[in-house]
C-alpha cells in the first residue's frame, strides 16, 4: 500500500528530499553523521534504523538486542540492500566475558547445486551475470532471520519479539522516500518491474520509481514481522512463510511484459528448513599494538584484512611521506586480494590455509615484492603453507567473481560495554528483484557471488557452487581491542570494495592520526588485484593521486555509476571509537549516499 505524495510547506520539502523522515512528536533525535555522548550509541545508514536502536537501548536492550532492531527497520527503509530475505555476518564484542563472537548468517546454496548452477545447458558457458542475477538459481537459502534469533537467544537482554517492534511500526506508519531511495530504483528498475509482486509493492501503477518526498508503507511486511515475533524462526525455517520463500524461486511471479528471461531455481522447502546461523571463531592479528578481529571464512575480509596489516607492519607509515604511505597501501592491497582470489571459500567445504596467510611471517614473503613501482596485475598468489620455501614465492592464478556493491553496515554500544558490528545485505540493488508475495520483503541473489567456472578448466577453485555451501564474501565486520578493551569498531559495505575501505578507514585512524569521523569522510581507492585502481573524484583529481602515478607508477580509474550520486562513491562505512573519557563517538558517513545517521542515549 502507497499514499500519495504529499504536499507540504517548503521547509517539510526540503526535510523530505534530504531523505529525513517526516518530523515526529520527538525533535531531540536529528539526522547527522556524528554523534558523540554516553549510554550506548548506534550509527548506520538511514535515520529510522539508528533511532530504532536508540529506542531499543533506552528500554533496557543491549547491543544485540539494539544491533536486531536496526538491521529489521533497515528491511523496511532500505529494503534494496537490506531485509529478511538476506543474510550477513556479525561480530559481537561481550563485555561480561571479553570475548569476541562472530555468528555466520550467509546464505547457503540448495542442496541440488553444483558446480553447473550457473551454466546455460543449451550452450554449455556460463550464463550472462544480469540473467543469472534475476533469476531464481541466485537466491540463496536466507541467513538474516536465523542470526537475528540466535543473536537474541545466546546474548540478548529482549526477545526478538520486543526487538522486533520498531521496524514493525516503521513499516506501519510509512516512511519518506528519499533522493537515494528513488536512485536505487531506478538501477534496479528492469528487475522490479519483471516481477508483478515488486512492481505492486515499490513502483507506481505505471511501474516507474515512486517520487521523492511521498511515502511508503509497507503493511505485509508489518505482517510478516508480527508474525516472526508471534512464532520465531520456525514461522521460516520448516513453516509456512519459507514454504512461499521457496515457491516463489521455484515460480517466479514474472510480469507478463517483460523483456527479461527468468530462469526458476531448485530451492526447497527442505532446504530452507535445515538452515542454521552458525558460530565462526573471528580472525585476529596484531597490528600497531592494537588487537583487530574480523570474519573468517567463508567470509573473505578478516583474513584479507589481516593479511595486508601484517605486510604493512613492517613499515612505519606514520613516519613516511603519505604518498609512500598510500603506495604501500595499495601494493598490499593488490597481493592480499591475489591471495585472497586463490584461496578463500566457505572452509566447510575447502581447506583454506587461513593460519598461512595470517602468519606474519608469511607476509613478509609477500612484503619482499614490493619495491618502489607498482606492480603489474594480476599477480599471482603466494604460496601460505609453511615452511615458506623461499622469499616472494608464487602459486597458480585464480579466479574473481562477481560481488553486487550495495550491502549495509551497522554498529551499536552500550552502556555495559558490549558491542556490536554488523555487514548484512541481499546482495546487488534489489537482490534477485523477486518479492515473497504478500511478504513486503525481497529475496537476495547471493549465489552469483560463486564463482560461474573456473578461469581455465585445470585451476584449483575455491568458490564454486555445490549444496548446503556458502559463497565466499566481503563483508568485514571489525572489531578493534586495545589492551582486551574495545578501541573502535568499523565496517561497510561495497562487495570486493569492503575489504579496502575497512582498511583504509584503520590506516587512516591508527597510523595517521584522522578522528574516526575524518578517516570515515576521506576519500577513498581501492586496489584489487587490477591492472587499475578505481578511486572516488576526491582521490582522483588530488596532488597524492598524481603523485602515485608519476613516482612511483600507479593508474587509477574514477569511479562512475549508472546514476550518480549514488554510483561514485567506495562504500558506505559506519563505526564507534571508544573515547579515553568513556564516551561514544558514532560516525557514519557525511556525504556518501546522502549521508548516514549517528545517535548516542546521551548526547554531550
Amino acid at each position: 500500500m502507497r499514499t500519495r505524495p504529499f504536499v507540504a510547506a517548503a521547509a517539510c520539502v526540503l526535510v523530505a528530499t534530504l531523505g529525513t523522515p517526516v518530523a515526529s512528536a520527538t525533535p531531540r533525535y536529528v539526522k547527522e553523521p556524528v554523534a558523540t555522548g554516553t549510554g550506548g550509541a548506534v550509527a548506520s545508514a538511514e535515520f529510522n534504523a539508528s533511532r530504532a536502536g536508540i529506542q531499543t537501548l533506552e528500554a533496557g536492550g543491549n547491543a544485540i538486542d539494539a544491533a536486531v532492531a536496526v538491521a529489521s527497520t533497515l528491511g523496511v527503509t532500505e529494503p534494496f540492500v537490506a531485509g529478511p530475505g538476506g543474510g550477513g555476518f556479525m561480530a559481537i564484542y561481550l563485555a561480561s566475558t571479553h570475548q569476541i563472537v562472530t555468528i555466520d548468517g550467509r546464505e547457503m546454496c540448495p542442496a541440488a547445486c553444483t558446480t553447473q548452477l550457473f551454466i546455460d545447458p543449451a550452450t554449455g558457458q556460463p550464463l550472462a551475470f544480469e540473467e543469472a542475477r534475476h533469476s531464481g538459481l541466485s537466491v540463496g537459502v536466507p541467513g538474516m532471520v536465523a542470526t537475528w534469533a540466535k543473536a537474541v537467544r545466546d546474548y540478548g537482554e529482549h526477545s526478538l519479539a520486543a526487538d522486533l517492534q520498531p521496524a514493525i511500526r516503521v513499516a506501519e506508519r510509512g516512511f519518506t522516500i528519499s533522493r537515494d531511495f528513488v536512485q536505487q530504483e531506478q538501477v534496479s528498475l528492469a528487475d522490479l518491474q519483471a516481477f508483478t509482486s515488486s512492481r505492486a509493492l515499490f513502483l507506481t501503477a505505471d511501474g516507474q520509481p515512486l517520487p521523492v518526498g511521498s511515502t511508503l508503507r509497507n503493511p505485509d511486511l508489518a505482517r510478516t514481522y508480527k508474525l516472526l515475533a508471534r512464532l520465531g524462526p520456525s514461522f521460516l525455517y520448516g513453516g509456512p512463510l519459507g514454504t512461499e520463500i521457496a515457491a516463489t524461486v521455484q515460480h517466479p511471479p514474472v510480469w507478463p511484459g517483460t523483456p527479461l528471461t527468468v530462469r526458476p531455481g531448485i530451492m526447497t522447502v527442505a532446504d530452507v528448513a535445515a538452515y542454521t546461523a552458525k558460530l565462526r571463531a573471528p580472525t585476529h592479528v596484531n597490528y600497531r599494538g592494537l588487537d583487530v578481529y574480523g570474519m573468517a571464512p567463508p567470509s573473505s575480509g578478516g583474513i584479507t584484512t589481516g593479511e595486508a596489516l601484517n605486510i604493512l607492519s613492517g613499515w612505519d607509515l606514520s613516519s613516511e611521506p603519505r604518498a609512500q604511505a598510500l603506495f604501500h597501501y595499495l601494493e598490499s592491497s593488490r597481493l592480499s586480494y591475489a591471495d585472497r582470489n586463490a584461496y578463500i571459500g566457505d572452509s566447510d567445504y575447502v581447506s583454506v590455509p587461513q593460519s598461512g596467510l595470517l602468519d606474519p611471517a608469511f607476509a613478509a614473503t609477500r612484503r619482499c615484492l614490493i619495491d618502489d613501482t607498482a606492480l603489474t596485475s594480476p599477480q599471482p598468489p603466494g604460496d601460505p603453507y609453511p615452511p615458506y620455501s623461499s622469499p616472494c614465492a608464487t602459486a597458480a592464478t585464480a579466479t574473481t567473481g562477481q560481488e553486487g556493491t550495495q550491502t549495509n553496515h551497522l554498529v551499536v554500544a552500550d552502556k555495559w560495554g558490549n558491542v556490536v558490528s554488523y555487514t548484512n545485505t541481499i546482495e546487488q540493488i534489489a537482490g534477485s528483484g523477486m518479492t515473497v508475495p504478500g511478504r513486503g520483503f525481497l529475496l537476495n541473489n547471493e549465489m552469483t557471488d560463486f564463482d560461474f567456472a573456473p578461469a581455465t578448466p585445470t585451476t584449483y577453485d575455491p568458490n564454486l557452487p555445490a549444496g548446503g555451501k556458502r559463497p565466499r564474501s566481503s563483508m568485514s565486520p571489525t572489531i578493534v581491542l586495545r589492551d582486551g578493551r574495545p578501541a573502535f569498531t568499523i565496517g561497510s559495505p561495497g562487495g570486493a570494495t569492503i575489504i579496502t575501505t575497512v582498511l583504509q578507514i584503520l590506516l587512516n585512524h591508527v597510523d595517521f592520526g584522522m578522528s574516526l569521523p575524518d578517516a570515515i569522510a576521506a576519500p577513498r581507492a581501492s586496489q584489487r588485484n587490477a591492472a587499475t585502481t578505481p578511486a572516488e573524484a576526491d582521490f582522483y583529481n588530488s596532488a597524492l593521486a598524481a603523485q602515485l602515478t608519476s613516482q612511483y607508477g600507479e593508474k587509477f580509474s574514477l569511479v562512475t555509476g549508472p546514476v550518480l550520486p549514488l554510483g561514485q562513491w567506495i562504500g558506505n562505512a559506519t563505526g564507534i571509537d571508544f573515547l579515553p573519557d568513556g564516551r561514544f563517538r558514532a560516525a557514519a558517513e557525511p556525504v556518501r549516499r546522502d549521508g548516514g545517521s549517528a545517535l548516542v542515549v546521551n548526547p554531550d
